[in-house]
């Protein structure tokens, strides 16, 4: 599978630095040549001789080695590679590759490749969870960066939680996921996303609290399948992934034009969080605020994109994936649902407050169709979409 395929694998300053030393050797039994860059960080941890022993190609540390920019620069080295593989991908680095530095040889690579980059995330669990780190992996999942992992367990630092680094099986499946075959090459498939800003006057709206992140890793996998994507997305807090079409809407009926308009198309996943109800007659001026003198509001149904897509019987996308957000009774209310609306399959996930998966980086989903309800165990978000992508890309192979 990895025959003749070079990695360049960029090794950071952590503790999980020393799985790479296995990775080198596993990916070297598969036929694949691996060119080490250190960061001085990493050196802290595995020294470049063993590296460099595994390897069986010298270390790279230095930005600024005359010798081998005569002989290679540093721009060359990254584009000579088939994939940059980041492992462990540390905080600092993350947050470096976000902002686009580049003030060492690890950070200058990556700002210089255009190849495909895949980060292996290893971590403290509270600076994984920070805000920062998860914007920073927000940024470079949009710019099209790949992740595998982390996943929760024991750490070095005797606390316990994600942002452990995955072992090095499942790292190597990953890459050897990137060389494969990309089964919905030719498919063109449409995917919503966020919430809908229904306004009430010019500076007030009605929403859902959606943060667009899991509509996002799903348009992202299914385009790393080979998916000729449409991305329909409301004003999310997270940003649009990298090569796929971006059509920006507010308003549920502005997205419901927006997808009739996609049409068509071999599959479409509803993963937005739509408004159910909108002002009647929103306000062209800001209310006033009157003390004792509430304003009245009357409210209209918006329309149902799902349904409408659904129920078409002209154009209907043969396969229609919606989402259901319940706090109660989650599969016989999305059992029903998927019934009422005509779609093919529905996710369900438990969105009350005590889960945190309502603009949390985790889902916990059961994936509901004619054949019954079948429960995923919780996993990071990124992971729920490739797990969905792969079954939609196995329902369009099927016809």
């Amino acid at each position: 599978m990895l025959t003749g395929k070079r990695i360049l694998l960029v090794i950071s300053g952590g503790i999980a630095a020393y799985k790479a030393l296995e990775l080198i050797r596993r990916l070297r039994e598969r036929g694949a040549a691996v060119t080490p860059v250190m960061t001085r960080a990493a050196e802290q941890f595995v020294t470049p001789l063993s590296v460099s022993a595994l390897a069986g190609e010298e270390v790279h540390r230095d930005l600024f080695d005359l010798t081998k920019e005569a002989e290679m620069g540093h721009i060359q080295l990254s584009r000579v590679a088939d994939l940059v593989l980041v492992c462990p991908a540390t905080a600092d680095l993350l947050a470096k590759m976000a902002a686009g530095m580049a003030n060492d040889l690890a950070t200058t690579l990556l700002m210089a490749t255009d190849t495909p980059v895949m980060a292996v995330p290893a971590m403290n669990v509270r600076m994984y969870l920070h805000p920062a780190t998860q914007r920073n992996i927000a940024t470079l999942t949009a710019d099209g960066a790949h992740f595998v992992g982390p996943v929760e367990g024991d750490m070095a630092c005797g606390e316990f939680g994600p942002g452990r680094m995955v072992e090095v099986p499942e790292i190597l499946a990953a890459i050897e996921g990137a060389f494969s075959p990309k089964p919905l090459s030719g498919s063109r498939i449409l995917v919503t996303s966020g919430p809908t800003h229904e306004p009430i006057d010019p500076v007030r709206y009605i929403a859902n609290r959606s943060s667009g992140a899991q509509g996002t890793a799903i348009a992202s996998a299914l385009r790393d399948l080979g998916a000729d994507v449409i991305f329909i997305t409301g004003p999310a807090d997270v940003a649009p992934p990298a090569g796929v079409r971006i059509v920006k809407v507010d308003t549920a009926a502005q997205m419901l034009e927006a997808v009739t308009s996609s049409l068509p198309v071999d599959a479409a996943v509803f993963a937005a969080a739509v408004a159910d109800w909108r002002v009647a007659s929103a306000s062209d001026s800001k209310i006033k605020k009157v003390d004792g003198a509430l304003p009245t509001l009357s409210f209209a149904e918006n329309p149902d994109i799902l349904a409408t897509v659904a129920q078409m019987t002209k154009g209907r996308p043969p396969l229609v994936v919606g989402f259901a957000a319940e706090t109660d009774d989650v599969i016989t209310h999305a059992t029903a649902k998927r019934a009422r609306k005509g779609c093919d399959w529905i996710v369900a996930n438990d969105v009350s407050p005590e889960t945190g998966i309502m603009g949390g980086s985790e889902n916990a989903v059961t994936l509901i169709s004619k054949d019954g309800a079948e429960a995923w165990p919780r996993m990071d978000k990124a992971h729920v979409a490739a797990q969905l992508a792969e079954r939609i890309a196995q329902a369009v192979a099927a016809g």
